[in-house]
Formats: C-alpha cells, structure tokens, sequence
C-alpha cells in the first residue's frame, strides 16, 4: 500500500512538472498499439515531446489537485475516458503530430476487432487448392477453378469499416496473407496555452487565416466608412478620399497648395505632357541602340589591336 501511494505521488509530481514545462499536449488514443510500438514512438519523440501514460482515474485526480493553480486543465477533464495518454511538447504542433501519426504498423484482421476501414478482397488467383473453395463461398465471393486452384473473379468487399471482424473473414484474409489494418496513436485532441482543439484545425493553412483575416478588415472598413464611424480599418481610407476631395475643390476654385499646382498645371497644358512623354521614351531607345553599337566598336579595335599574337607569344 505505501509503494503504491509512493508511485502515485511520483506519478502526480511528474505530471505537475511536465505541465509547468510544456505549453502543449496532446491527448491521444493508443488502442491497439503495443508496447514495442509506443517505444519506437517514445524514440521518434526524444528532444521534442515526452510521452505519459497512466489509468484514468489516477490522471483526473493528478489533475483535480492541480486545478487550483491550473484551472485551464479542466477542459482536458471531459477527454480523460478510454485507453488513452499523453504527449508534451513545446515545438511545432504539426510536425509532432506528423511524428505522432507517421508511426503506425500493419496488423492482421482478428475476429472480434473493430475494422477501423473498409477491406476488399482483390480479384485474381489465389494459389490455394479446391478444396477450400467453401471459404470463399461462406463470404458469398465468385470464385473459378483456373489451372488446379482457385480464383476470385471480382473484387470483394468482405469486411465494412467500424464493424466486427467475423470468424471467417479473418481466416480468409490471414490464408490470403492480407494485413489489411494499420494501428498507431490517433490524436484525440489537443490542448495549447489554454485553449483545446481538435487536430483537424491544424490542417488550416496559414494562407486561409490571413485571407479570413484580411477579408474582415475590409469588411469593417467598408461598414465604417459607410457609417462615417472612424476605425483602425477605415482611417487610411478616410485620409485618401479627404484628400481627394481637398484636390476637387482646389481645382474648382482658385485656392491652390503644392499638389493641386501641379495637377492644375498638367490640365492646362496637356499637350506639353503628351510630347514630353514619346521623346522621353525615344531617347531611351537611342541610348539602348548606341549602346550595342560602342560594344561592337570596342570589340573591332580590341580585335586590331591583339594583331593575331597572343600575351605570350
């Protein structure tokens, strides 16, 4: 009894410390995950993430008695249900998750097992004898008889995914050596400096924020000039149009400042503006045609000048 409240409070000191050295956790499922599995995963992890598992009842007590200064863990509080554990980590939280689900193992259907996916039978031949043929029959799959063994004409579905593997599904698919499930952690949900999601709001690309974020500025700036409610979003706007109103009435009254001058200038004489353009635009391409012909004159008087007889001749 005192080992036990010894391992306990071991237990209770280690999740206190993990939670005061990470800002990140992941919860996640580990059905049908060995342990050999969970170590190779624990190695993947090293310098990035450190794994804690432990029964149920002992985490939601951990956590009950940290609630005090940590009122934030309750929201992990409704998650703590099933076989699951956790990860704490302070780096990219994509790129464990990456880690966390890159690690998993094919495994052979075991009647009695959750099908976590849909499994077909392929159609071809199988190499077994004839006289297995009333598996394939049990399972209603179209079999032929092709050169003394047996082949499935069709593709089959034999097993649908969240189902019960049956007796004879798994003996088929264990005689046709398909191992057709893979088990690995599975993200449960995650919790980030007070906050908890689920791990799909990760695959959010940081191009869909900022457009979001951007298309709401713009929609408050819209409604704010509308209003006439000056914002943060609207102001440069407003700034714009009141300069361009200042310039309206200077050009349709005497009153002139440094910028309506010069527009004022450019109406009046439109013609100087409109010729000083092309020969601007002329003179470039003189400069651009004299410049390959210096080059070919340099190049011609080099030339000459070398006399056919090199440096060290």
């Amino acid at each position: 009894m005192g080992g036990t409240r010894a391992n306990k409070e071991i237990y209770f000191e280690k999740l206190r410390a993990l939670i005061e050295q990470y800002p990140s956790i992941f919860v996640v499922n580990i059905d049908n995950v060995s342990s050999q599995q969970l170590h190779l995963i624990r190695q993947s992890l090293r310098g990035k993430g450190v794994v804690l598992m432990g029964k149920n009842t002992m985490v939601r007590r951990a956590i009950r008695g940290l609630l005090a200064e940590f009122p934030q863990f309750e929201k992990l509080m409704p998650y703590i249900k099933g076989n699951v554990g956790f990860v704490f980590t302070s780096q990219d939280l994509k790129e464990i998750r990456e880690i966390l689900l890159s690690n998993v193992v094919a495994a052979p259907a075991r009647a009695g097992a959750i099908a976590p996916n849909d499994v077909f039978v392929p159609a071809g031949n199988t190499g077994m004898e004839p006289g297995k043929t009333s598996f394939f029959q049990a399972l209603g799959i179209p079999t032929k008889i092709a050169r003394g063994t047996i082949e499935i004409v069709n593709d089959v579905q034999v097993v649908s995914a969240g189902t019960k593997v049956g007796s004879s599904e798994s003996a088929l698919l264990n005689m046709l050596n398909i191992s057709p499930f893979t088990y690995g952690l599975t993200v449960v949900q995650i919790y980030d400096d007070g906050a908890v999601f689920a791990s799909s709001v990760l695959d959010i690309e940081e191009k869909t924020l900022l457009d979001g974020f951007m298309s709401g500025i713009k929609t408050i700036a819209a409604i704010s000039l509308a209003t006439n409610y000056p914002t943060i979003a609207s102001v440069s706007h407003s700034l714009v149009n009141s300069y361009k109103n200042i310039l309206a009435v200077s050009l349709a009254t005497e009153y002139e400042f440094e910028g309506s001058a010069k527009l004022k200038e450019r109406l009046a004489n439109p013609e100087a503006y409109a010729a000083a353009a092309p020969a601007a635009g002329g003179a470039a391409e003189s400069a651009a045609e004299a410049a390959p012909a210096d080059e070919k004159e340099e190049e011609k008087e080099e030339s000459d000048d070398d006399m056919g007889f090199g440096l060290f001749d």
